[in-house]
């Protein structure tokens, strides 16, 4: 089973649960979560990855790039598109994390076809698709 090298880059797991509340992006902050339970012990890749509605190569994927290239490789970046016209609305203190979709999300996404390919680049096997699978888009 794979896991976090936290040692390697000088952290511990408190680290990286601090990381996962503080980081500014909510894919940044859910990477940082999936490294924290996967250290800690508490789920595996592939279990956290089917609790939170991604494909397992994409949590495996972030386990790898953090052991590869360290924490600063879990922070999102904008990779293309146009940019967002409005910002985005502040969430309030009573909507989901971001990691964690509802059962209604994911029946409808399922339902509709919805579940794309992710744009996990290098982070995944297959060259930045996770072949049909059900993910949210990494």
């Amino acid at each position: 089973m794979i896991r976090p090298d936290v040692q390697k880059w000088g952290q511990t797991t408190d680290d990286l649960r601090q990381l996962a509340t503080e980081a500014p992006h909510p894919r940044t902050r859910e990477r940082f979560l999936a490294l924290f339970v996967i250290a800690a012990g508490q789920s595996n890749a592939t279990l956290w990855a089917a609790r939170v509605g991604r494909c397992d190569e994409c949590v495996l994927g972030w386990v790898h790039a953090y052991n590869a290239r360290g924490p600063e490789a879990m922070t999102y970046r904008r990779t293309g598109g146009r940019a967002p016209l409005l910002r985005p609305r502040p969430r309030h203190a009573s909507s989901r994390p971001s990691g964690v979709p509802s059962r209604r999300t994911t029946a409808s996404r399922a339902a509709a076809g919805r579940w794309g390919s992710c744009g996990g680049g290098s982070a995944t096997r297959s060259g930045g698709r996770c072949r049909g699978r059900r993910c949210t888009a990494c």
